[in-house]
């Protein structure tokens, strides 16, 4: 499997074509719905807002997702979501923001000026070190006994395990832990010595 990589953080990048003004961000999977909310609210005298993303679903597939947001069709959605494939982004949207300069721009014109700006803004997220490296991530549910949580929670930190969520029942802690398929098999692999 080729290398995949995610935004650590939101990127802007703009340019203009026969007066049209084009304004494009990489956003990382978590903010993507707020931030296209926050960009629409932001830029009230735009009129296309186009947008792609990428993420791994469930079942550990890359699901994907377009707009043209009333571009004609084929002319900027798709073409952004190829940049993403491209480039081999996940986890992460891309919406471009256009202000119309009052030319038209023609399919093909419509085509390339979306692709450059998807590529701008994942270029300049690049050069900038805003890029991550994709690693896969297990998630599992464990449950460890009141005496050995704090014990746990150390292992976590030490092994690079994130744990998500700590409900206390009655029997011990219930932990939603995530981290790298091989530290999750270590720790989970401690774990069960500890308990033992």
């Amino acid at each position: 499997m080729e290398d995949l990589y995610y935004p650590v953080e939101i990127v802007e990048s703009s340019f203009e074509v026969k007066g049209s003004t084009f304004i494009s961000y990489v956003i990382p999977k978590d903010s993507i719905e707020s931030w296209n909310l926050k960009m629409r609210q932001k830029h009230l005298k735009a009129v296309h807002f186009v947008s792609a993303s990428r993420y791994f679903n469930t079942e550990g597939q890359i699901a994907e997702s377009f707009s043209d947001d009333g571009e004609p069709k084929g002319t900027s959605g798709m073409p952004t979501l190829k940049v993403l494939r491209g480039y081999g982004l996940v986890e992460c949207g891309l919406l471009t923001i256009r202000y119309f300069g009052g030319t038209l721009l023609g399919t093909g014109g419509l085509v390339r000026a979306y692709t450059q700006g998807a590529k701008d803004v994942v270029l300049k997220a690049r050069d900038s070190n805003k890029l991550a490296l994709y690693t896969p991530k297990d998630s599992r549910e464990i449950i460890v006994s009141f005496a050995l949580f704090t014990q746990v929670e150390y292992l976590a930190k030490k092994i690079d395990i994130t744990i998500q969520s700590k409900e206390f029942l009655a029997e011990g802690v219930c932990l939603k832990v995530e981290g790298k398929t091989e530290n999750l098999e270590v720790f989970l692999e401690k774990v069960q010595e500890m308990q033992y």
